[in-house]
């Protein structure tokens, strides 16, 4: 039934723009950022074998957090390994280092005084730590190079994944072997993916005073994809005597880990406080499909859950895009009109409504909208409108074009 292929047989398309830039005689330290096991070390390891020079690859995704110490050994190591005519060093996990951006900074400065030609890939799975320090240490030294989740062409080109497969299997690459056992596949992704995500990439890198209550609101965000909720009604459903202040912090969190996002609602041009009623939103279908525990089988039987893949897999999309800053991504509603998605980038307007077939609470509104902010392009997806596979096919700038 599936076509069990290797992640390493695939090259996504980001790997032709490290290639080019590697390639370069000028000197940037170059960032490669990601959620968990989108293939950042793959890519890197695919792009650098091919390359006519002398590489050292080391990781820091150790259980016990590394130092400033153990970075300029790594460092130094790499200087005597290249030689004079340079190279390149590799680290994985950098924001696993303590004060790693501090660290990086003076051995960079260094080698540039000193006219060394190496040349330094930084890669992490906390792009909110990651930019951290880049923005407080690094700043006019680096070029980023953002991974989002892996889009159905990508899935279908590496693991031959049909629509169907993509709205309920997502797009990890490390999952795709074991889709032809769905136990076993949900088990991988709540373990190795979930877990290891909120516990080494948030918890253990993050002051998190209620670390229950981050999960139970993964877990929530998951189950009301597509859903705007009020914080007030967020606490009420996790039972927890938190503040709103806090819930929008973690939902911040699991945003920066690649998992959970909260879409605030478009406003025009004004000036916007915190939406009080985010869109939740996940960055991948399989988190959702996992955490509701249902079979391929009865996801298809059900018509509300199925109705909510659809609309996860078009805001999972859009989202993306979102993080790799190709555009902003809102919502919209006024009273019981609603707009399932605004794309914004710097003045043209894109709005979008997703017919999955479910059961709404809110009614369309996209008139509604055109007469408030007269967007450049308005799309409907499904029904009648744009096939769900050719949306998802395309990249999202695409049809923000005139």
């Amino acid at each position: 039934m599936y076509s069990v292929k290797k992640e390493s047989d695939y090259q996504r398309p980001q790997a032709a723009e490290l290639a080019r830039r590697l390639a370069e005689p000028r000197r940037h330290l170059q960032v490669v950022t990601g959620a968990r096991q989108v293939g950042k070390t793959t890519l890197v390891q695919q792009v650098t074998e091919k390359l006519q020079r002398p590489i050292r690859f080391v990781s820091a995704d150790e259980p016990t957090l590394r130092d400033g110490a153990w970075l300029r050994q790594q460092w130094e190591a790499a200087r005597l390994e290249t030689g004079a005519d340079g190279g390149l060093l590799v680290i994985d996990e950098v924001q696993k280092v303590e004060q790693w951006s501090e660290s990086v900074k003076h051995l960079w400065d260094e080698d540039t005084r000193r006219r060394r030609p190496l040349q330094v890939v930084l890669l992490g799975s906390s792009p909110l730590l990651i930019g951290r320090g880049l923005t407080e240490s690094l700043a006019g030294r680096f070029e980023t190079l953002h991974l989002p989740h892996w889009s159905l062409d990508e899935m279908r080109a590496a693991f031959d994944f049909s629509l169907e497969d993509y709205l309920y299997f997502g797009g990890y690459p490390g999952a795709a072997p074991l889709v032809a056992e769905p136990a076993r596949w949900r088990r991988y992704v709540l373990d190795s993916l979930v877990e290891t995500s909120i516990s080494r990439d948030v918890l253990l890198l993050t002051r998190v005073d209620k670390p229950a209550l981050l999960r139970r609101l993964f877990e929530l965000g998951c189950r009301y994809s597509g859903q705007a909720l009020s914080f007030t009604k967020m606490l009420g459903q996790l039972q927890d005597a938190g503040n709103t202040t806090t819930l929008a912090h973690y939902l911040d969190l699991l945003a920066a880990a690649g998992m959970l996002t909260g879409l605030q609602k478009f406003a025009g041009q004004v000036v916007r406080q915190r939406a009080s009623s985010p869109k939740l939103q996940v960055l991948n279908n399989a988190l959702m499909t996992a955490v509701a525990g249902l079979s391929p089988e009865e996801a298809r039987a059900d018509p509300s859950f199925y109705g909510r893949l659809v609309e996860s897999a078009v805001g999972a999309h859009l989202a993306n895009a979102a993080q790799r800053g190709d555009c902003e991504l809102f919502y919209w509603r006024e009273k019981n009109r609603e707009v399932d998605f605004v794309v914004r980038d710097g003045k043209r307007l894109l709005a979008i409504e997703v017919k999955s077939g479910r059961r709404r609470d809110a009614l369309p509104g996209m008139a509604a909208f055109v007469e408030a902010f007269a967007p450049d392009r308005t799309i409907l997806v499904g029904g009648d409108g744009i096939e769900l596979e050719a949306f998802l096919s395309r990249p999202v700038m695409e049809w923000l074009q005139p």
